[in-house]
């Protein structure tokens, strides 16, 4: 008779993806829980390697030898029920190895190498005590082999006087400070001061401080300020015996130390619809429904201020709340406004925190200390507890969706996850992707609308600028007449503006005239793009970098000509031909440091600049009241790109950046500059027509059986042999050929539009089907075996619902 447990194993060139059955140690018997991580012997030598443990069997009699675990890593499970249940699932749904899913979800902290301490909470009868020796602190590594150790630990920890912590190596780990307390009374600080001698200035004024802060703990940084006094001087009064001094954790702070707009915290009244809106997704809180709406309001309508109260409500009922944000630029702004309404129960998650900022946040949130969470794609997997209600806003962005392992889109995670909590779901946009609004108008979702901008405004008008006819006049130029013209009025009312270009560097790329030579990567087939602060060719798909040639490498010319244009390009142009003009630039390069968006944001919204300049990364999300031009430099970018949800993206784009203008009392206005002004898209843009876009596009789409519609799923096999990859795609275009059903569609195998990136080559097969029973069941079955059915160095990705099929 003996306990056994299944423990998933990280071997990822095995990529196994089922549990293996192990003996747990006798002394561990009843105390190692789902969620823990162990050590187990793995293979035919004596290799050990890390696992989860995923399930427990009951004691029972088994035939042959099992091996045991080697050891347990953690007193505590490192993934809750939640998370390992949501893992499962993840897996299945994503083609993805269920050791991936798991790492997916841990915190940062459990990723990096990580030293694991037991603490000593309360004291310990003295065989316990042994354990420790004279510290009060034991390295867990040091023992964990030992189950009659570890066994004893746990039970001290399951009583209150342990406490297990993690250490993170890296420069993750905790953040102490200084903290003093004196160890006199008064009387005798009073004495001692009377014996020190009248030039020892520093040590009576140390002596008077103290006095005045008996009984207290003070910060050094605290005691330094009001004293004037050095770090020196109190390590000084340690050494006498006047004070003890103590390291003391403190949470690394994400936020600017002060709220810009104190007002923000109070609550804002609400118009009519926006009070409907939220009653309903009351009610579902109140309910434990877990609805999914979709709120759709035009931009200014409002829908941040429906957020925050029903975030509101739901702390109310003891819950927690998440908001989730599609972009970092978007996240200081909006994390300002959830702060000043949440104060200190907010915590933010994306990847423009250091290490230990999130290190600090994600322990703050699994100890409870936070009940918001603000983030972007990741903060989904935020280990919060008892959720109450789950935001989603610009639901409609294709960055909410992870192209890497697991390939999970946060929308399909966030649905899982408000069924387990019986939450509602809240997805916001001003234009929700055609999947969604479809979703809504078939009862699926919840709609409701926010037509109206709660300044009673009307939205901004669009103008449409023809460049040929600029082209033909001017020469090429980024900037036409008519948006020189209203930059220039803005730049006399003292009013700002916003550009969009959908690029950045300096220029697409570079071609000799003499040859038509075209600077490439080495490692992919795509064109390098110039950058002038750098001075450098750099590619952007895999950072290849090298220096700007000043020959033709291949017929030695000096005709290079820098073709296209970029954000570093058109602000030079900008700022030749307005002078005057205080321009910020924001985009990838600008914003590399950490902080960079929060600061170019701040000296924007302080009137520090007229003219903000950006990529993609402006359009949406952003709130300046003094804003009143929006242009948009070049709108054909990506508007006929081969990818059926171009449409969808640059109508989503355009409209985004349009709704920046004029969101406050001044009048609002859009110029978009094209070369294709009578594009359906444009059209529709300018009219502020979502239901007429979404009827067009839908009927494209059902025409060329794409979602909506269909599903869709595509599988992408690369290798840095182009035969090879190409030989694996078509062996299992034949082998889906065979067992699929009539009605599904296969497209392919060909080579995907970039074919070659970091030094592989890419094969696609798309798959377009309704229903079809075979399906899931045969991919998961072609993912397993891909492996060792293939080529060495083959590798096999399946992406359900794909956004892009470049």
């Amino acid at each position: 008779m003996a306990e056994l447990a299944q423990v998933i194993v990280d071997v990822p060139t095995l990529q196994t993806n089922r549990p293996y059955t192990y003996q747990v140690p006798p002394k561990l018997e009843h105390q190692i829980q789902v969620g823990m991580r162990v050590i187990v012997p793995f293979g035919k030598g004596k290799r050990s390697v890390q696992g989860f443990v995923v399930g427990l069997d009951q004691p029972a009699d088994f035939q042959g030898t099992l091996k045991q675990i080697t050891a347990l890593m953690d007193l505590v499970p490192v993934v809750n029920s939640e998370m390992m249940q949501l893992s499962h699932w993840l897996a299945d749904k994503t083609y993805s190895f269920w050791i991936s899913c798991l790492y997916t979800m841990l915190p940062n902290m459990l990723k990096a190498k990580s030293k694991r301490i037991v603490k000593l909470v309360q004291p310990l009868a003295p065989e316990d005590q042994a354990i420790f020796g004279q510290q009060n602190v034991l390295d867990y590594s040091l023992v964990q082999n030992q189950a009659s150790i570890v066994s004893r630990l746990l039970t001290l920890k399951r009583a209150g006087k342990v406490q297990f912590e993690y250490q993170v190596q890296d420069r993750a780990r905790v953040k102490t400070v200084a903290q003093i307390q004196p160890v006199l009374t008064v009387d005798e600080y009073k004495q001692l001061r009377s014996k020190t001698r009248a030039n020892a200035t520093a040590q009576r004024k140390m002596l008077d401080y103290l006095q005045s802060i008996v009984g207290q703990q003070v910060l050094m940084s605290q005691a330094q300020k009001t004293t004037h006094l050095s770090s020196a001087n109190f390590r000084q009064a340690e050494d006498k015996g006047w004070i003890s001094m103590q390291q003391i954790e403190q949470y690394r702070q994400p936020f600017g130390a002060e709220l810009t707009d104190p007002a923000a915290k109070d609550p804002l009244s609400l118009n009519l619809d926006q009070q409907r809106a939220l009653a309903s997704v009351k009610q579902s809180i109140d309910n434990r429904q877990s609805t999914v709406f979709l709120l759709q309001g035009v931009t200014g309508s409002g829908k941040t201020e429906v957020y925050l109260q029903a975030m509101a409500h739901a702390l109310q009922q003891g819950k927690t709340a998440l908001l989730m944000v599609p972009e970092i630029s978007l996240t200081p702004q909006i994390a300002e406004r959830v702060r000043a309404r949440f104060s200190s129960q907010v915590a933010v998650l994306h990847s423009g925190l250091s290490a230990g900022e999130r290190y600090d946040e994600w322990r703050r949130i699994e100890r409870g200390e936070a009940q918001v969470v603000v983030g972007a794609r990741s903060a989904v997997f935020a280990p919060l507890k008892n959720i109450g209600i789950i935001i989603m806003d610009e639901e409609h962005e294709t960055s909410y969706k992870q192209d890497d392992a697991p390939r999970y889109h946060s929308r399909e995670v966030a649905k899982w996850r408000a069924k387990y909590h019986h939450a509602p779901l809240l997805l916001g946009s001003a234009t929700p992707s055609l999947e969604s609004y479809s979703r809504a108008l078939a009862g699926n979702y919840q709609l409701l609308q926010l037509p109206h901008r709660v300044n009673k405004r009307p939205l901004p008008p669009i103008k449409i600028v023809d460049m040929r006819p600029e082209v033909q006049r001017r020469g090429e130029s980024n900037f036409s007449t008519a948006l020189l013209t209203a930059l220039q009025e803005r730049l006399t009312k003292h009013e700002q503006s916003i550009l969009m270009l959908n690029r950045r560097g300096f220029s697409s790329f570079i071609m000799c005239r003499d040859c038509g030579f075209v600077l490439k990567c080495p490692n992919c087939d795509i064109s390098l793009t110039m950058h002038l602060d750098t001075h450098t060719m750099r590619c952007h798909y895999c950072g290849h970098e090298e220096p700007i040639p000043q020959r033709c490498p291949q017929c030695h010319g000096r005709h290079i000509r820098y073709y296209g244009t970029g954000t570093e390009k058109a602000t030079k142009e900008l700022q030749a031909l307005l002078p005057t003009a205080r321009i910020l630039r924001m985009d990838v390069d600008t914003t590399r440091r950490k902080g960079m968006h929060e600061k170019l944001l701040q000296k924007f919204g302080s009137g520090q600049a007229d003219i903000l300049l950006g990529t993609q990364m402006i359009a949406k999300g952003l709130d300046f009241p003094n804003v009143t031009l929006v242009g948009v430099l070049n709108a054909d970018t990506g508007l006929d790109l081969p990818d059926f949800r171009a449409s969808e993206r640059s109508f989503d784009l355009l409209s985004q950046v349009s709704g920046r203008a004029g969101r406050a009392d001044k009048k609002g206005q859009v110029i978009v500059q094209t070369f294709n002004p009578d594009n359906y898209v444009i059209r529709l843009v300018q009219a502020h027509d979502y239901r007429k876009f979404f009827n067009t596009e839908m009927q494209i789409r059902q025409l060329a059986s794409y979602p909506p519609y269909y599903y869709t799923i595509r599988l992408m096999g690369s290798h840095e042999d182009e035969q090879v990859a190409a030989k694996m795609m078509y062996d299992i275009r034949q082998e889906l050929g065979k067992q699929l059903a009539s009605d599904t569609m296969i497209l392919g195998p060909t080579p995907r539009a970039i074919a070659r990136l970091k030094k592989r080559y890419y094969y696609q097969i798309v798959i377009k089907y309704r229903q079809d029973p075979q399906l899931h069941s045969l991919l998961t079955k072609i993912m397993q075996e891909a492996q060792n059915k293939y080529q060495r160095g083959a590798e096999l990705a399946i992406d359900p619902d794909p956004q892009y099929f470049l």
